[in-house]
Parts: C-alpha cells; sequence; structure tokens
C-alpha cells in the first residue's frame, strides 16, 4: 500500500490501525541538537484524542508517545525518530454487525474496489485514530519552528450552521484551549453547543470549518510550480479523514472580487517591502510573502449515525443499518489539533528546503 509517507526532507511515515495493537511514525529529517520538551507532546494529543465531552466518541486512550529512536537524553540526535501509540481503548466486537456490510459514505465499498478488503473494524488505515500520529510527529515540528518564532493557531469557525460572526484579529490560544468546541467566541460556543445537543439527541451529526493562522514564516518559503507551499498545504490538510474543502488567503470569495478589490498593494515598513493588505493570504506565486498564513479547511458531517439508513451488503442485497457504537456527532473540534499539526509538518519541510533551518541546531 502506497501513501503513508508525508514531506521531503522532513518526512512522516504513518503506520498501524484502527484496531491493532500499536499505531506509529517515523519522523525523518528532524535536525540534531533540540530537547524535546514532552509535556508539550503530550498536551497536544490531549488536544485531540476523543472523549473529552458529550459529543466526542467515548473511546478513551491516553494516547502517549513511546519514543523509541532518535532520542537520545532528551534530545534529537538527527536519526530517524520513531514513535509508537498504544491502542488501549478498541473494541472489534462492536463492528461484528458491520463485517459484510458498507457504511454509507464510509471508506469500506472503496477499499473493496482497490484492494478487494477492507478493515470493518473501526476503518482500519482510514479510519480517525490515524491521525493521532499526526499529532505526535506535528507537536516535535512545532517545537522546532517556535526557535524560529513561527507560531500555528488553529479553531472552530463554523460547526454546522452556527458560524463565528467574525474571525478575531488576534486569537488567544488559551482562550481555544480551553474551550471543548475549540471556540474562539463563548456566545458562539454556546450556540454550537445546543446545536449539537439536538443533533445528539436525533442520531444525527454535522460537519464545519477549521481556521488555521500560521505567524512568522519568513518572505521566500515555498517552490514555484508544482510544490507551491500553498499546494503542499493543501494537499496535507485533504489528506485528513472527512475533509472537503480547503482554501487560502480569500479563497472563493476571490471569484466574486474586481482586481482593484483583491490586490496587495505594496507599502514601506522601516527599509522592508510588505504588502499593505493581505488578501492573498500570506502566499503569492507559491511563495510565502512574510504576512501571516491564513487558511480554512472544511469537513463534511460524521458518517457514522446512530439514525436508520439505506445501504447495501457485500453480496448487493439491500438492507437498513443502524451503525451504533462510539462516535463523534461533529469531528471538527478534534479535528482542530490535526489541521495545526498537518500545517507544522509542511511549513518545517519548506523551512528545511529553503535552508532556513540547519540539519543540526546546536
Amino acid at each position: 500500500m502506497a501513501g503513508n509517507i508525508f514531506g521531503q526532507l522532513f518526512r512522516l511515515t504513518s503506520f498501524g490501525e484502527s484496531h491493532g495493537p500499536y499505531i506509529g511514525g517515523v519522523l525523518d529529517g528532524m535536525p540534531s541538537g533540540m530537547v524535546i520538551d514532552y509535556d508539550a507532546v503530550r498536551q497536544e494529543m490531549e488536544r485531540r484524542r476523543p472523549g473529552m465531552s458529550e459529543f466526542q466518541s467515548p473511546r478513551a486512550e491516553a494516547d502517549i508517545p513511546e519514543f523509541i529512536s532518535g532520542v537520545l537524553n532528551g534530545m534529537t540526535t538527527g536519526a530517524p525518530i520513531a514513535f509508537l501509540i498504544p491502542n488501549t481503548g478498541q473494541r472489534p466486537a462492536d463492528y461484528k454487525h458491520l463485517e459484510g456490510v458498507y457504511r454509507p459514505s464510509h471508506a469500506g465499498f472503496v477499499w473493496d474496489a482497490k484492494f478487494g478488503f477492507h478493515d470493518h473494524r473501526g476503518g482500519g488505515r482510514s479510519s480517525a485514530r490515524e491521525t493521532a500520529v499526526r499529532v505526535a510527529a506535528g507537536a516535535i515540528a512545532r517545537q522546532l519552528l517556535s526557535l524560529y518564532g513561527i507560531t500555528i493557531t488553529g479553531f472552530t469557525s463554523r460547526i454546522g450552521s452556527v458560524s463565528l460572526p467574525a474571525l478575531p484579529v488576534n486569537p488567544d490560544p488559551e482562550i481555544i484551549y480551553k474551550s471543548i468546541l475549540r471556540c474562539p467566541d463563548p456566545e458562539t460556543e454556546t450556540e454550537m453547543n445546543a446545536l449539537l445537543s439536538r443533533l445528539r439527541e436525533e442520531g444525527d451529526s454535522t460537519g464545519g470549518i477549521v481556521h488555521c493562522r500560521i505567524t512568522g514564516v519568513p518572505a521566500g518559503i515555498g517552490e514555484p510550480v508544482f510544490d507551491r507551499l500553498q499546494a503542499d498545504l493543501a494537499k496535507a490538510m485533504m489528506s485528513i479523514n472527512a475533509t472537503k474543502g480547503f482554501e487560502y488567503g480569500e479563497g472563493f470569495a476571490a471569484a466574486s472580487r474586481k482586481g482593484s478589490e483583491h490586490n496587495d498593494p505594496y507599502t514601506r515598513s522601516g527599509r522592508k517591502l510588505k504588502p499593505a493588505t493581505n488578501h492573498a493570504g500570506g502566499i503569492l506565486g507559491g511563495i510565502s510573502t512574510g504576512e501571516e498564513i491564513r487558511f480554512n479547511v472544511a469537513f463534511k458531517p460524521v458518517s457514522s449515525i446512530q439514525k436508520m439508513q439505506e445501504t447495501a451488503d457485500k453480496s448487493g442485497e439491500l438492507q437498513k443499518l443502524v451503525i451504533g457504537g462510539r462516535h463523534d456527532v461533529c469531528i471538527v473540534p478534534r479535528a482542530v489539533s490535526v489541521v495545526e499539526a498537518m500545517a507544522a509538518l509542511v511549513i518545517a519541510d519548506h523551512m528545511l528546503l529553503s535552508g532556513k533551518i540547519p540539519r543540526n541546531i546546536f
């Protein structure tokens, strides 16, 4: 099976299944000499893991990575960093009734079409359980980027029909992380909570949008043509389970603007030129402008719902299905940390490609 490696110089290889003994990863290209803050890694894992609210899957696991190579006395050696995350909360019996049935809008049907097999126990490799690997690797990448003044902040901007009235100018990460829904506005979060409560009672689900900002990226990061910075960000985000859309800067709204409205005129800041506005979202021609990088990621409703649905089994017989099991009402709050992690992997990779980060940082 191809498609389990992400990045060029800063490369993550992901492995493991939802209901196997472990999931894990190998992070290659990490410079030597960085002291790992394990508490910060655990904090990132805590933000992604399920069971943290009434709207999330109650599957409870500590999700503490065990680093088995590439680190000596708490410091990166430059060798590949390998880590394991035990699956301690799997309940494969919950999926026994799905062994020969296709869940609507789930990946089982297409996996059968491609591989002649699909893992009905939570989806195997197509399960969102795999994103824990990305968050662990992204936590390391974020610590590396922080040494160069780069920060990444994501938050929930929409859940279903409820959205922020306006995006905050300077979102406070502490407020975001204290919010169960990862929403920076308490009033909007109250409305989101009410919507999710109704959907949970109905046995239904909804989607939403994660907004993400990256600050501190210097101008000149990214490669023109096929390796554009926004293209790699788009690939990273669209590789996350349940994603349906990516836009940066003004995104699709730019299609209705006039050039005079959308252009970013240049101005002087001391001895440096900089865009006076940031309609471009921090990227022009596939290369960073030095301004804040802004993008949105849209997520579909969770496909595993508690309502009766029409489906078919492997023999082609139509039937009714109630899925049951442990599932989120909305994946968006847990996806915030995954979006941030994938953004960190992309920026770290491009910083290394551009030579902005050396191969050792002693």
